[in-house]
């Protein structure tokens, strides 16, 4: 499971000792909650379902493709569904395609959820070859799921901004920028990751003083 309050917290004290910076922003905002997700295949299909669409409308559509395949968590139930109770459900052609394929990947044993690599940058390499899941889908998984505590997601657009506005940048940092001041931050940058999305939640209170 993802990383706990008391991991969190100590991860972000530690961070806040290596980097100013962080320590002051959490001065502004306090702690982030926990961000918790179970691992498995569930996880990843919502993942799928929810891109490109709002909360809300993903959880619509988890619980439309449950009832309508008799188990939106079971993989063998998407591979028996029809292309017609797919649609049904609200998903569309691609992510019909892609659903599939993370249900054939996960049953045939190609991807072994409960036993991915413990190298991070394999694990992600080993998520990324199911369709539909690019990087800052497995990052995410890896972080929330399974609680990696170094993972960084340095290509999310709201990590760019926010670490900017802590740093104390005039514009957002590329995603090169963005890994390359992380490196200090090792092996604490998936506590500095949900900090950001925290930070970035807490809009104008936020800015630096």
């Amino acid at each position: 499971m993802g990383l706990s309050a008391e991991r969190l917290r100590a991860d972000l004290d530690a961070l806040a000792a290596i980097e100013p910076a962080f320590a002051a922003a959490i001065d502004r905002v306090g702690y982030p909650a926990p961000r918790i997700r179970e691992t498995g295949y569930a996880t990843l299909l919502r993942t799928i379902l929810g891109q490109q669409v709002s909360v809300a409308s993903a959880d619509a559509v988890w619980r439309r493709l449950d009832a309508t395949i008799g188990g939106a968590a079971n993989p063998a139930a998407m591979e028996a569904a029809t292309d017609d109770q797919l649609r049904a459900a609200g998903l569309s052609r691609q992510k019909a395609g892609y659903a599939r394929s993370l249900a054939d990947e996960v049953t045939s044993g190609r991807l072994p959820l409960a036993a991915l690599p413990t190298d991070d940058e394999e694990a992600v390499a080993a998520l990324v070859r199911v369709k539909g899941i690019g990087r800052w889908s497995a990052e995410v998984y890896l972080l929330f799921a399974e609680g990696r505590a170094d993972i960084w997601p340095a290509g999310d657009l709201a990590v760019q901004i926010e670490v900017g506005r802590i740093l104390g940048h005039d514009a957002r940092p590329s995603e090169q920028l963005v890994r390359a001041l992380a490196e200090p931050w090792r092996p604490y940058r998936g506590a500095a990751a949900i900090f950001t999305w925290h930070h970035y939640g807490a809009g104008a209170d936020a800015a630096p003083v």
